[in-house]
C-alpha cells in the first residue's frame, strides 16, 4: 500500500551538538529517534517566543541533555517525519552549531532516546538522511567559515 504524503514541507530547528576533543577534531552528539530509534540530531517545531536558534537550543536539552553556546547556522537538510495518522510529512530543518558545555545525568526525554559522542565523520555514517550526512562530514568546515 502506498504511503500517505502531506503535501506541504514544514520547517523545523535544530542544533548540531559538538564538543573539541584532543587534537582538535569536533565529535557530535547523536540522539535515536523515539519511533523508529535511526540515530538524529536534536530538533523541533518553531517555538516562537525563543525563535530559531533558541528553538534548537531547548530541543537539544529536551531531547539530549545538554546545554550550550548556540553558534551560526550551518545548513539545512530535509527529511520525511512518520506522523501517528500513518501520513509522512515533508520537513526541512535549518541547523545552528552548538559547543556543548554542560551535559545532564537526567533529562525529560532521557526514558525515550539513547545519546552518544562521535567523532564528525562516523557520525555522518550513521545518519540515514543524506544531506544531514552530507554536513556532518563537512562540519569542522562549517564551524571555521562560520556561516552556511
Amino acid at each position: 500500500m502506498p504511503r500517505k504524503f502531506r503535501k506541504r514541507e514544514r520547517l523545523q530547528f535544530g542544533v548540531v551538538p559538538y564538543r573539541v576533543i584532543e587534537g582538535g577534531e569536533p565529535e557530535i552528539l547523536l540522539i535515536t529517534t523515539r519511533e523508529t530509534r535511526r540515530w538524529m540530531v536534536p530538533r523541533g517545531w518553531l517555538i516562537k517566543k525563543l525563535g530559531p536558534l533558541g528553538t534548537g537550543l531547548r530541543e537539544a536539552f529536551e531531547e539530549a541533555g545538554v546545554a550550550g553556546e548556540g553558534g551560526p547556522a550551518i545548513g539545512s537538510f530535509r527529511y520525511l517525519k512518520r506522523l501517528r495518522s500513518g501520513q509522512s510529512q515533508a520537513v526541512r530543518v535549518e541547523l545552528f552549531a552548538m559547543a556543548v558545555n554542560e551535559q545532564a545525568d537526567d533529562w525529560p526525554e532521557r526514558a525515550e532516546r539513547i545519546r552518544e559522542w562521535y567523532p564528525h565523520a562516523r557520525a555522518a555514517e550513521l545518519v540515514e538522511e543524506p544531506e544531514l550526512r552530507e554536513l556532518l562530514a563537512v562540519f569542522p568546515e562549517k564551524l571555521a567559515s562560520g556561516a552556511d
